[in-house]
């Protein structure tokens, strides 16, 4: 390699031949062909690598395959060499040659050399900086992923305690009513109840089942004349038989066609039947509706996080925006929110349905906090014009001003208090939909009105 290799380089302007020259004496040309490794994720990053011609992809292993998070493709883009200014410096991600070209390779000792002799006070700021960015932003992104991840476990804990409360309520009542069954049935068959006359019960019993809830405002009326309706007759403990009886929307034409079934010393034994059957259909219902809520949520968790899925998979976007807003559902419900959704007629794309959820998440997420408990979400969907998916979410919050909108995407950056934000929701959002997807995202707003728009493409770039 010679110094007319590297003197069109931008990296290098600024550069004599004699400081180039000594560069390319402590590196090494190294050419590649498409597919060969160059370095691995993970390995001590002990050399810097320049690209002088051709591609390569850098390459990340997730659980189950390779992802590209980036590309080498113009000369002068570098990777590496972290240790020449962080003793455990590593590999981020490895690389793999894509089109066939050349890199020139400097041990990271070398590079760090060269620039304590060329630029010592320089040297000592990019080690100083470089050391302070790596940890302010691995903790701030830990603290926000903590954050994140603490807040979702536990609306989730909440979402799921309800169902699952109400399930444990309803199979204590319903051992409850079943005793009742069973004791009524023992009352009735000492008193020797025809065979005939239980069938005419299980008619009474299976009329009530049939007929139609009563209207709530009448509720409380049919309650209070069914009880002075039993009372009348000599029925123990009508405040309990009356409210499930009255929710049957029985009436005294009812309570009458029981007196004649059976006798008066089997009434009460009767109606107790009665009322625990019904009880039993109400209460298996109860625990039918809450299981089902908790597999729905337990459904969502799963369909959010992407478990046991690929990492690109050819995804429906309402999909994911539903099992978002089915997680954050604890916060919707705090409040006044209202939520519109308008999931119009899109094609389904290729992406990383766990990624996605995540810039979801960071952007209903803001929206609910600009709201602060009162307002309206609004989250849409709509064909985009190459042939992805353009997604909005609104809210009716206060707007961001001018000068706050032009940074929302900058890292670090927040509006929140101290304590209460990282200003990485946005840019971990404008990463992966921009880098990650090669689309685009942006903010507009005005007071009750602000939008953040996403547009997909039918597919991440090609890799």
């Amino acid at each position: 390699m010679h110094v007319e290799d590297l003197r069109p380089i931008e990296l290098f302007a600024g550069l004599s031949d004699d400081q180039l020259a000594e560069l390319i004496d402590a590196a090494e040309e190294v050419a590649f062909q498409p597919g060969e490794v160059l370095w691995v994720e993970g390995d001590r990053a002990d050399d810097w690598w320049v690209i002088i011609d051709g591609v390569i992809d850098l390459v990340r292993r997730t659980e189950r395959e390779d992802m590209v998070v980036g590309r080498m493709d113009a000369p002068g883009r570098w990777a590496g060499g972290f240790r020449a200014w962080v003793e455990t410096g590593r590999y981020l991600a490895g690389a793999r040659g894509l089109e066939p070209g050349r890199v020139l390779r400097v041990p990271a000792t070398s590079l760090r050399d060269l620039a304590e002799k060329w630029f010592p006070f320089g040297s000592h700021l990019i080690k100083g900086v470089y050391g302070m960015a790596l940890y302010v932003e691995s903790t701030a992104r830990q603290r926000d992923a903590l954050a994140t991840l603490g807040k979702l476990a536990a609306g989730l804990a909440h979402e799921i305690n309800n169902p699952a409360a109400a399930a444990t309520r309803a199979t204590a009542a319903l051992g409850a009513a079943d005793d009742t069954l069973f004791a009524s049935l023992s009352v009735l068959a000492r008193n020797g109840i025809t065979a005939q006359q239980f069938t005419a019960l299980d008619e009474l019993r299976r009329d009530l089942a049939a007929r139609p809830a009563p209207a709530y405002v009448d509720l409380a009326e049919i309650e209070d004349a069914l009880a002075e309706r039993l009372e009348a007759s000599g029925v123990d403990r009508s405040w309990v038989a009356a409210p499930v009886l009255a929710s049957a929307n029985a009436d005294s034409a009812w309570c009458d066609r029981l007196a004649d079934v059976v006798d008066e010393d089997s009434l009460q034994a009767g109606l107790d039947w009665v009322v625990a059957s019904l009880q039993g259909t109400v209460l298996r219902a109860e625990i039918t509706e809450s299981t089902r809520r908790i597999s729905e949520l337990v459904a969502a968790v799963r369909s959010y996080s992407q478990v046991d899925r690929a990492a690109i998979q050819h995804l429906a976007v309402a999909e994911g925006l539903e099992s978002t807003l089915l997680v954050l559902g604890h916060r919707l419900r705090d409040g006044t929110i209202e939520v519109l959704k308008d999931y119009g007629d899109v094609p389904r794309i290729e992406g990383y349905t766990g990624e996605l959820n995540q810039v979801w998440t960071n952007l209903i997420g803001n929206a609910l906090d600009a709201m602060a408990g009162s307002g309206t979400l609004r989250v849409t969907t709509r064909p985009g014009d190459d042939g992805g998916v353009v997604v909005e979410i609104g809210d009716s919050g206060p707007g961001l001003p001018p000068e706050v909108a032009e940074r929302a995407f900058e890292a670090f950056f927040t509006t929140k208090p101290v304590g209460q934000g990282t200003g990485l929701g946005l840019d971990i959002a404008r990463r992966i939909v921009v880098e990650r997807h090669g689309g685009t995202i942006d903010v507009t707003s005005e007071p009750g009105d602000t939008v953040f728009r996403v547009a997909l493409p039918p597919a991440p770039p090609a890799t």
